[in-house]
């Protein structure tokens, strides 16, 4: 796997990663907020065509828009990113789907669960992104279109776009292809 913004600190064990991340980072295009950030945290690996890729992770959530999850990525103007965003004190799940301008969607997660399972699944042109509280019953948060490209990046994210930087962990990590899991 590779870095695209290499966190300050952060360590892989096992079927685990430890990340903590920097100040003032982020993913995002334009929308509403009027600026671009492309400096957040992404460990990914090239896929090429249908895929489902598999995360659990667990955040130590401080500053207002802390967020860890998967991302998917073709370029700094298409690109997905899902997982969990910290508002106001209480964990979203969050999706924000960029084709050169961003989008976003969230749903409180009550009780602030001290880890997500989430699942990103390709078909084509539609991109599905699951959640679940217990890795076992997962429940659809956005159907979305992206792109047509065949080989896109798949892997982690993490951003701190007004915090000093926090820490997440990634287990067990997973992409299946109509092939094979890598």
């Amino acid at each position: 796997m590779d870095w695209f913004n290499e966190p300050p600190s952060w360590k892989e064990y096992g079927n685990a990663i430890d990340v903590t991340t920097g100040t003032k980072t982020d993913f995002w295009r334009k929308t509403h907020y009027g600026f671009i950030r492309d400096n957040g945290h992404f460990y990914y690996r090239r896929v090429s065509g249908n895929f489902v890729a598999e995360v659990k992770f667990t955040g130590k959530y401080q500053d207002l828009y802390d967020q860890a999850g998967m991302m998917v990525r073709l370029d700094e103007y298409h690109w997905l990113k899902c997982g969990v965003e910290y508002v106001h004190g209480v964990q979203q799940a969050s999706v924000v789907v960029t084709r050169d301008y961003s989008d976003w969607s969230v749903m409180p997660l009550h009780q602030n669960p001290l880890s997500l399972c989430l699942r990103v699944a390709r078909h084509g042109d539609a991109f599905e992104v699951h959640y679940s509280l217990d890795g076992q019953a997962y429940t659809l948060l956005r159907l979305a279109y992206l792109t047509l490209e065949e080989t896109l990046q798949v892997g982690l994210m993490a951003c701190s776009p007004d915090g000093n930087g926090f820490e997440v962990s990634f287990e067990n990590f997973k992409i299946r292809t109509d092939s094979n899991e890598i």
